[in-house]
């Protein structure tokens, strides 16, 4: 990579040291390529723990895996304990919370911890946690101590997760528009990835042992690529460095000044664009997965369909609409950052929620069924996802890009709390959602 690199301040580097003026975003392709590799590495915890439900319920329903299988965990009986029926809320609050306070933390504090801490430290502990996890795959666990464990490593991965995420976004408000689409493109395919790492696991007909094993040791092998990537980024600036031009006084002291730039300032200038990604995900993860998981699929005849219905048509296909909204504003950001058509769309994503609850969601006590077959879910589904990638993918760009370039790190860094506050509210909104249907 080409980089030509002022001096640099604590998060590594700044704006001019990856988009000299005048030059194009894509001679620096090398850079695109690692922000993506980061953004998968920030949700690609989450979304193994999030698609790996047929491993957790089936620990949850039956502590032995002696005799239990990918596919008869799947098609086991229909009763279901306190755990495995509160399971996907409680996994997404334990998620959302710790996400919320942590981004939070990183929002105030990401001026006085380095950055490269933050980011190759969080990296490093959610590997060891997926570590462990693999390892525990092999133990015997009751129940219970196995939901214990399981909810304290989902917190862990999503405190450092919340951590590294914020830091990612911040220092992508440095740069053009453009650089922020990778890391959200890399989150997008964080989902993809796992949930056909889970349908092959299905798909062989091991035992869940076996599977669950290899499906965790591969989240480590695709951590330690993101690791390895931010370390090429940190090495390629450090090359850049005997470059500087004598102007060092200058630069400190602009950096002076960027320490002094008021949060309440910067937010009064992004806070439709932090709302509007707020509202988007408060929605988006009040239906997902604490109900679209447990929607069942009307065609029992054909064949093995209802096997594969929520890992294909739940999972599978959210991920990838949602990693194709968010690819798409690479090439097309509309409507604009000032327009009034964008939170209006986002607002228009509410309807979702009825459209879901009138699904066949079962068990369910309240609403009739209105939308029986498949088709109906699957059409949703794709909208749904499809628009959470684009427009807050939208919001996340246009965030940092209203505000002036020295506060630019920190309006990222705000952009990504109220991201994060939207997934925590749409996790305590799931459990009222899931007990209206």
């Amino acid at each position: 990579m080409d980089l030509q690199c002022p001096p640099m301040a604590d998060s590594g580097f700044s704006q001019q040291s990856l988009t000299p003026p005048g030059l194009s975003p894509g001679r620096y392709g090398g850079v695109w390529l690692i922000f993506f590799m980061l953004g998968l590495g920030t949700l690609l915890p989450w979304n193994f723990f999030m698609t790996a439900t047929v491993y957790f319920t089936g620990r949850l329903k039956d502590s032995s895996l002696d005799v239990s299988s990918a596919n008869q965990t799947e098609a086991a009986g229909e009763q279901r304990s306190v755990l495995e029926a509160k399971f996907n809320n409680v996994m997404t609050l334990c998620a959302m919370l710790p996400l919320l306070l942590c981004t939070c933390l990183n929002s105030f504090l990401h001026s006085l911890i380095p950055q490269r801490l933050r980011v190759m430290g969080s990296l490093l502990v959610i590997m060891f946690v997926f570590a462990v996890t693999a390892v525990l795959v092999k133990v015997p666990l009751e129940p219970l101590p196995f939901f214990s464990v399981t909810m304290v490593k989902i917190v862990i991965i999503n405190s450092f997760g919340a951590v590294l995420q914020g830091s990612l976004f911040g220092m992508a408000g440095l740069l053009p528009a453009s650089y922020t689409t990778p890391i959200m493109s890399g989150q997008g395919l964080a989902g993809t990835f796992a949930a056909f790492a889970m349908i092959c696991a299905i798909a062989s007909g091991s035992e869940m042992q076996e599977a669950a094993f290899g499906y965790f040791i591969t989240a480590c092998a695709v951590i330690f690529l993101s690791v390895l990537s931010y370390i090429l980024l940190i090495s390629s600036v450090k090359l850049c460095q005997p470059c500087c031009c004598p102007s060092e006084n200058k630069d400190e002291a602009a950096d002076q000044k960027i320490q002094d730039v008021s949060m309440m300032n910067i937010f009064k200038k992004i806070w439709i664009l932090a709302l509007s990604v707020c509202f988007t995900f408060t929605i988006t993860i009040g239906t997902f997965p604490a109900i679209t998981a447990d929607t069942q699929s009307t065609l029992a005849d054909v064949g093995s369909w209802d096997l594969y219905f929520i890992p294909v048509s739940c999972f599978l296909l959210f991920n990838l609409s949602d990693w194709g909204g968010r690819s798409l504003t690479a090439i097309c950001m509309w409507p604009g950052k000032h327009s009034r058509i964008l939170p209006v769309l986002i607002l228009c994503r509410l309807a979702f929620v009825p459209l879901f609850m009138l699904c066949n969601v079962q068990p369910r006590l309240h609403l009739p069924i209105f939308f029986h077959h498949d088709g109906f879910f699957i059409v949703f589904m794709i909208l749904f996802a499809f628009t959470n990638g684009y427009l807050a993918s939208l919001c996340m760009c246009y965030g940092p890009k209203n505000v002036l370039p020295h506060e630019a790190e920190t309006a990222g860094a705000i952009m990504a709390f109220f991201l994060s506050l939207g997934l925590a509210l749409g996790a305590a909104l799931s459990f009222l959602l899931r007990a209206l249907v």
